[in-house]
């Protein structure tokens, strides 16, 4: 079946929106009460669950990037077209940027609300665990690349046919497990992109290394996929 390039984009909007609103939401809102909340597993299942759900809600639509980093890395290996990359980026940045919009609104009506992170990325003195920009290219970098690994992966032509949206949604999970304490994980330019507008020039001074790392270690991924998932003549 295909799908308009409208079509398209607006499944990328509501998969991202979802990602952005669902995973930093939890953060915020739901793992800031120490008797209610949902804590650091909870935060990590939600994120792995955002996607989990729009992989198959609209990923036969767009594909389920809801990922500048993943649209790279699949175009790196040659799953999409060139023309799709551009569009699908900036549109799944207007996605997160208005779901951090809308997670600000709400989050801000709670009485005493204070902004701090709101959920963004960063190293150094705003590193959760206060781990060094190396340490933050690092797991940054590599934890892209083996999510893509698994992305691309799950959806060659070789894979289980309907697995993939679990096994992405877990890997997202277990990577939200390793790097939470050293950046609050990104591994997503667009999901690092709108917690930081909202909380201010700190944030937004370090996303370059929340673009670059992601897409570095995603085009790793996407090149070797040409080899690694090429079957023999």
């Amino acid at each position: 079946m295909n799908f308009s390039l409208s079509q398209r984009l607006l499944s990328e909007f509501l998969g991202t929106f979802w990602l952005v609103f669902g995973g930093c939401g939890s953060a915020v809102l739901a793992a800031a009460y120490p008797a209610l909340g949902i804590g650091f597993l909870g935060v990590a299942f939600a994120f792995g669950l955002t996607v989990l759900t729009m992989v198959y809600a609209v990923g036969p639509i767009s594909g389920g990037h809801f990922n500048p980093a993943v649209t790279v890395g699949l175009w790196a290996g040659g799953r999409v077209p060139t023309g799709i990359v551009v569009p699908y980026i900036v549109t799944q940045v207007v996605a997160a940027i208005a779901a951090a919009a809308v997670l600000y609104v709400i989050a801000s009506g709670k009485p005493g609300f204070e902004l701090g992170g709101f959920a963004s990325n960063g190293y150094g003195e705003l590193s959760p665990g206060h781990y060094p920009l190396i340490s933050a290219f690092l797991i940054e970098t590599l934890l892209t690349f083996f999510f893509l690994v698994v992305i691309l992966g799950a959806t060659a032509p070789s894979a289980p046919a309907g697995f993939a949206g679990v096994a992405i949604g877990l890997t997202l999970t277990l990577i939200h497990l390793i790097s939470i304490p050293v950046t609050n994980t990104s591994v997503n330019p667009a999901r690092s992109t709108g917690p930081a507008l909202f909380a201010g020039a700190a944030y937004i001074s370090q996303l370059w290394l929340f673009w670059l790392a992601p897409i570095v270690g995603a085009a790793i991924a996407g090149a070797l996929s040409r080899t690694l998932y090429k079957p023999e003549a």
